[in-house]
């Protein structure tokens, strides 16, 4: 994959999994150290050591967060993150925290050593506006296939419920999108053509009838 180089005011598509395709999230506890992680460490004047005593809720706000962070979600696997750097070099140091504060969090917990994810993050330049609405659905979409693993194929049985399932997924930013409110999240960082619940849902409702 070719080398990106980050700009502040553009978008990108950040992701990684777990070495060999492991498991990297294997209890709520787990996926609430990452959610922290990408909330409390993204500080330019934040201590990586202080991530052994704070969890997400005990933190302070970022006072000079590095990116603003658009949407993300948690898989077991794998994650997605949608961001844009606020300062110079924020995605690289940004994720080199996170990743490396989580590695050690989850190595110590299960008593291994060595890499936890498939080498460093992947990156995805987001040039167009088609592409930021298709990947805000495809981010949040991602829970889905937890729901019902053959909804691509099949298509969505019930919308009600598949609705439902990815507005209260504890691991994505749909939540605080429905909710409005914001904790990991700055939409002020982004266009604003998905702001509303309705707008949210009129998005989502296109992409179930789509074959992703």
């Amino acid at each position: 994959m070719r080398k990106i180089k980050f700009a502040i005011g553009e978008y990108y598509h950040l992701y990684n999994r777990g070495v060999d395709k492991r498991i990297i999230f294997t209890d709520h506890a787990e996926y609430n150290r990452f959610l922290a992680c990408i909330y409390a460490l993204n500080n330019i004047e934040y201590r990586l050591d202080r991530m052994e005593t704070r969890s997400m809720w005990e933190a302070k706000p970022p006072q000079k967060p590095m990116v603003a962070i658009g949407a993300y979600c948690l898989m077991p696997n794998h994650f997605h993150l949608y961001v844009t750097p606020l300062v110079e070099g924020g995605v690289s140091k940004f994720m080199q925290r996170v990743t490396t504060a989580y590695t050690m969090f989850f190595n110590e917990k299960h008593e291994r050593s060595g890499a936890l994810f498939q080498g460093t993050f992947k990156a995805e330049h987001v040039a167009t506006e088609e592409y930021a609405r298709y990947l805000f659905s495809y981010i949040h979409l991602n829970p889905a296939k937890l729901h019902d693993s053959r909804w691509k194929e099949c298509g969505v049985k019930n919308f009600q419920l598949m609705r439902t399932y990815l507005h209260t997924y504890p691991y994505s930013s749909m939540k605080e999108y429905i909710s409005s409110k914001h904790i990991i999240i700055r939409p002020e960082h982004f266009p604003a053509y998905l702001r509303t619940r309705k707008d949210i849902n009129d998005h989502l409702n296109d992409w179930f009838t789509y074959k992703m």
